[in-house]
């Protein structure tokens, strides 16, 4: 076992007591389920966008985006590029629709548009989606963690998973909101320093890491052909293009947040914000992957370690060191992408500074883990308990059903974290979930949105049809080879596209079928 410097223990010890405390603050206050779902909507602009950017800005990005860039390029940037699109549709359309609706759920709606079954079906979807993302959120924030200390990975997404849950079940979304300003500013700290520190570490600095990058193709954004069966730059930019609308426009995480706004000018404030924040900061990301990569480069040796370790995880206990070396040999840097960080951070980073780092890490599994331990929960309180058990509920009933919500989806997060434990890649396993579930709530959006004319059986119609459509795209690939002409040949991040765009082009077509017959 590692034995981190006492220093850097009481660093993240007070960290994480720090945002403890902070529950208990908001806890002082009066906590109706008005306060714990919309902090009275009372929280500035300023705030909400960093908020969101904190959310946006999960472990997902803080290791995975650093281990994708050191074993492929910079293609999974253009996913970044993608956000001010989506952000300005979300700011026109989106943020007025909701803060005129006053519905502190995102799915209530679709029941008035479309009927139960669509509430129902999006709530599924988003909690599906939720569970995803805390679990690979809880996978990351360990697989940092076990590197630095030798503790087991269920043990520490057990402990900070209590943390959360403790400051997220006191202070409602108003705790969430605040301590995610200070872990918006605390992770793009721990950001730059990792980055400064690997750069000291490469012999030459900035221009000998822009040498080895450019001859190994770091930088490229992929390919720019038409081709839909690769990551290309076009599959990269359509996926981030839907995704980050379902986010701003679906997502509970984000829609509570506008109804937590002093004005609806405000909430639109918020998310130029996070675009403006998020897009450069995440740029900072890749780069770390390319220095990484560069560093690495020119200490070979340590390379070989880090191969090692990564070989040996994938072998069973007690495998030799000849086995060990020749799985070894055999691995690319996309294999071990996800282990180089925590590595550096292990051995090259000085005493005290890796406190500050590893407190940057938790901010960045934190904030996003608290964020959807409350939105969870109020979908849950709003669009379950007090839809089909209890529709005149009082407020002790509420907060409740939003108490035990919390702890029972900050539980569940832990258990799909410790179920993900081997993953080859964080990013790509987020992006690959996050799509599936993604793409048939966005398209009932868009379709009940748009097209005013859809009736309910048409919507169904659609729903299911798109339904197919993304578990044959998703499940096609374990079809045995005689069927292989069966299977899906669009790259797995065009899920989202194609789901969407079948539920909401069915529906339309339906539409318009019925009103010239």
């Amino acid at each position: 076992m590692n034995n981190l410097p006492f220093i850097d223990l009481a660093i993240i010890g007070v960290y994480l007591l720090s945002m403890v405390l902070v529950g208990f603050y908001f806890s002082r206050k009066s906590q109706g389920a008005e306060q714990f779902t919309k902090a009275g909507g009372a929280i500035p602009g300023w705030a909400i966008g960093l908020s969101i950017y904190a959310t946006f800005l999960s472990s997902n990005t803080f290791l995975g985006v650093p281990g994708k860039a050191f074993g492929s390029n910079w293609n999974a940037f253009v996913f970044s590029l993608s956000m001010p699109l989506s952000a300005w549709v979300a700011a026109k359309y989106f943020v007025p629709f909701y803060r005129t609706t006053g519905e502190v759920s995102a799915y209530t709606h679709l029941e008035h548009r479309f009927g139960p079954w669509a509430r129902t079906y999006a709530v599924a979807c988003f909690l599906l989606t939720q569970l995803a993302r805390m679990g690979s959120i809880f996978f990351g924030i360990a697989l940092s963690l076990q590197a630095l200390t030798g503790i087991s990975m269920s043990t520490i997404m057990i402990v900070v998973g209590i943390c959360i849950i403790i400051y997220t079940v006191l202070g409602g979304i108003e705790a969430v909101i605040w301590t995610e300003v200070v872990q918006g500013v605390v992770k793009t700290l721990g950001a730059l320093l990792i980055m400064y520190l690997v750069i000291q570490g490469v012999p030459g600095g900035v221009s000998k890491i822009v040498e080895i990058g450019k001859s190994a193709d770091k930088f490229s954004l992929g390919s720019f052909s038409p081709d839909f069966t690769s990551s290309t730059f076009w599959v990269i930019l359509l996926y981030g293009f839907f995704i980050n609308l379902n986010n701003f426009g679906m997502d509970q995480n984000y829609v509570q947040r506008y109804h937590t706004a002093r004005s609806p000018k405000e909430a639109v404030s918020s998310i130029w914000l996070c675009v403006w924040l998020y897009v450069p900061v995440s740029l900072v990301f890749f780069a770390i992957g390319a220095c990484l990569f560069a560093y690495f480069q020119v200490h070979p040796e340590l390379l070989e370690v880090v191969k090692g370790q990564a070989a040996a995880e994938r072998l069973p206990a007690g495998a030799s060191a000849q086995e060990i070396a020749q799985l070894a040999a055999t691995l690319q840097p996309a294999d071990y992408g996800d282990k180089v960080m925590p590595y550096f951070m292990v051995n090259k980073i000085p005493t005290g500074l890796v406190g500050l780092i590893v407190s940057a890490i938790l901010a960045a599994a934190m904030s996003t883990i608290s964020s959807g331990m409350n939105a969870s929960a109020t979908v849950f309180s709003e669009d379950i308990y007090q839809r089909y058990f209890n529709k005149s509920a009082n407020d002790s009933q509420k907060m409740r059903v939003l108490y035990i919500g919390t702890v029972l989806f900050g539980l569940a997060g832990m258990i799909t974290g410790i179920a993900m434990i081997g993953a080859k890649s964080i990013l790509d396993m987020w992006w690959e979930l996050s799509g599936i579930f993604a793409a048939g709530m966005l398209g009932i959006f868009l379709l009940g949105m748009i097209s005013k004319r859809t009736n309910s059986h048409e919507g169904l119609t659609a729903a299911l049809i798109g339904i197919l459509v993304i578990l044959w795209m998703t499940l096609s690939k374990y079809m045995p080879e005689e069927y292989a002409q069966f299977k899906n040949p669009l790259h797995v991040n065009m899920i989202i596209v194609v789901g969407t765009l079948s539920i909401f082009l069915v529906g339309v077509i339906l539409t318009k079928m019925r009103r010239k017959a």
